[in-house]
């Protein structure tokens, strides 16, 4: 069976990816055309609210430190995926980090241009389980606030969404191809909400995880060829302008009959309604 993937990238295996995979030289036409798995490359001026998050100590500077994906639900407020946060991924804990910050405004990682903003603090959903992926959203409050033109609204409960069949498009910086070549500028897919028995069917527990319909968002191509990736984990999926999704996790990237699994934005609003 494939392997079921949490669409962040651990530490040591972004080091080594930096150092053997990312060319040196002008990429291959087929990943100049790629994505996330399966897209193209997006202006950030377009989509102000996709942001980086980055830690150059931890992730090394080839990628301006690059390791996730965020969105930016207020000035001073950007949702990622909890299991980003996780010390597997990191390498640490979360207060060891002292250079976690997030890339906004730029459309190439190491490129001129946008902010980089250090995160003052940072909140995990309580519900998040490591094992099953189940809640995975974490709320990161920036040390500055970005213009509120860099928000985009969260689609509440009965958006229309989230309806199966509406297109919507998944954002991030990371693997293009499902074999490590990872992508320096932003790029976007545009994929399927899928019916939820699409992903109960594909995920039904065990190695292959279990899907919750209530708190998660099935979507991709059920051909494949289409899908977010390693690398792009807490990334937006937006749909009639409105956010309905995070990247959370997946068996294999743009694989047929596995589609991604997002985190479903009206639970999150629930959550974070929930905070005390």
């Amino acid at each position: 069976m494939p392997r079921v993937l949490v669409r962040a990238l651990p530490a040591a295996l972004t080091l080594a990816v930096a150092a053997a995979v990312i060319p040196l030289g002008p990429p291959e036409p087929a990943a100049a055309d790629s994505i996330i798995v399966g897209g193209r490359p997006v202006a950030v001026a377009d989509s102000p609210w996709v942001v980086a998050l980055s830690s150059r100590d931890r992730f090394g500077g080839i990628r301006a430190g690059q390791f996730c994906g965020g969105v930016v639900i207020a000035p001073s407020k950007v949702l990622t995926a909890a299991h980003c946060l996780r010390e597997d991924v990191l390498g640490a804990a979360v207060p060891e980090v002292r250079d976690l910050r997030v890339i906004a405004g730029r459309d190439e990682l190491n490129g001129p241009g946008g902010q980089e903003i250090p995160v003052r603090s940072t909140w995990v959903n309580p519900g998040y389980d490591p094992r099953t992926n189940a809640a995975d959203l974490a709320v990161l409050t920036l040390d500055r606030a970005l213009p509120r033109s860099s928000v985009i609204p969260m689609a509440g409960a009965g958006h229309a969404g989230y309806e199966p069949g509406t297109a919507a498009a998944v954002y991030g910086w990371g693997d293009t191809t499902g074999y490590g070549a990872y992508a320096s500028e932003l790029r976007a897919a545009t994929v399927r909400v899928l019916p939820d028995g699409d992903c109960t069917r594909a995920y039904p527990g065990g190695t292959q995880g279990a899907y919750e319909a209530s708190s998660m968002l099935c979507a991709g191509e059920r051909a494949g060829g289409r899908d977010a990736c390693q690398g792009d984990s807490g990334g937006p999926l937006v749909a009639r302008g409105r956010l309905i999704g995070l990247v959370s996790w997946g068996s294999g990237c743009g694989s047929p009959g596995s589609p991604g699994v997002y985190t479903r934005m009206s639970a999150a609003i629930r959550w974070m309604a929930d905070r005390s």
